[in-house]
Parts: structure tokens; C-alpha cells; sequence
């Protein structure tokens, strides 16, 4: 099974997503739902991992996020690998980064679910509300 290496910039992402009251704390509740989580995209990574060796490749990763329901082009997930994995001949993404890229895309899906009311899957943002989004999120 591959092990969780984070380093200390996975840890604040996730815990803003269980974070209900914007306080920089959760509380057991929290705690639970962020290990759930957890738990699920393990399983799903372990699903894609078929030979064990505790990597997903591109193909792989494309599969695993559209599983999830996202609808994201080729290109997207290859921006994610290029970003994510260690450059080699075949790049591919361990557990830890996965669920890296999980957390972020969960935080982007939620803020563009407060602006998408409509639920069109499009919205109109200035540029600076878009990084106002963004970096309220990630940073």
C-alpha cells in the first residue's frame, strides 16, 4: 500500500475544506469528513494502481478523475502530470500528490460552485475576482 509523504503545503488545503467555520481549526466532525475523504481517494488510487507499485500514470489519472466526474480535457491532465510527477520517460503520479491534486480540484470545484447558482457550468468573473477565488483557497 503506498504511504502518505506530505510536505507541510498539502496539509492547509485540505484541512480548509473541512474548516466550516473559517477558523483554521476542525473539530472532530471536520476531522472525520477530511479522513473519509482521504479513505476514498486511497481506494480510488489503489483501484487505478494495478500493478502495486504505487503510481498512477497519465492514462491512469485520466480514468481516476473522470470516475470522479470530472469532465477535464487531456490537455488539463497533462498539465497535472507535468506539474505533479517526477520527470522521467513515463511520469507517474504517487499517492500523496494525488491526493494533492484531489484536494485542489474539491476547493475550485466548491468556490465555482458558489458563483455557478444556476449550476450551468459556466460563470462570469472579472480577473480579479478570479484571483480573490483562487487565492483564498489555495494560499
Amino acid at each position: 500500500t503506498p504511504g502518505l509523504n506530505w510536505d507541510d503545503s498539502h496539509v492547509p488545503s485540505c484541512l480548509d475544506m473541512f474548516d466550516k467555520t473559517k477558523s483554521g481549526r476542525i473539530d472532530v466532525y471536520g476531522f472525520s469528513a477530511l479522513w473519509k475523504f482521504i479513505q476514498q481517494w486511497k481506494n480510488l488510487f489503489q483501484q487505478y494502481d494495478r500493478d502495486r507499485l504505487g503510481s498512477i500514470s497519465y492514462t491512469e489519472l485520466q480514468q481516476a478523475l473522470s470516475q470522479m466526474g470530472y469532465n477535464l480535457s487531456p490537455q488539463f491532465t497533462q498539465l497535472l502530470v507535468s506539474r505533479y510527477c517526477p520527470r522521467s520517460a513515463n511520469p507517474a503520479m504517487q499517492l500523496d500528490r494525488f491526493i494533492q491534486v484531489c484536494t485542489q480540484l474539491q476547493v475550485l470545484t466548491e468556490a465555482f460552485r458558489e458563483k455557478d447558482t444556476a449550476v450551468q457550468g459556466n460563470i462570469r468573473l472579472s480577473f480579479e475576482d478570479f484571483v480573490t477565488m483562487t487565492a483564498s483557497r489555495m494560499l
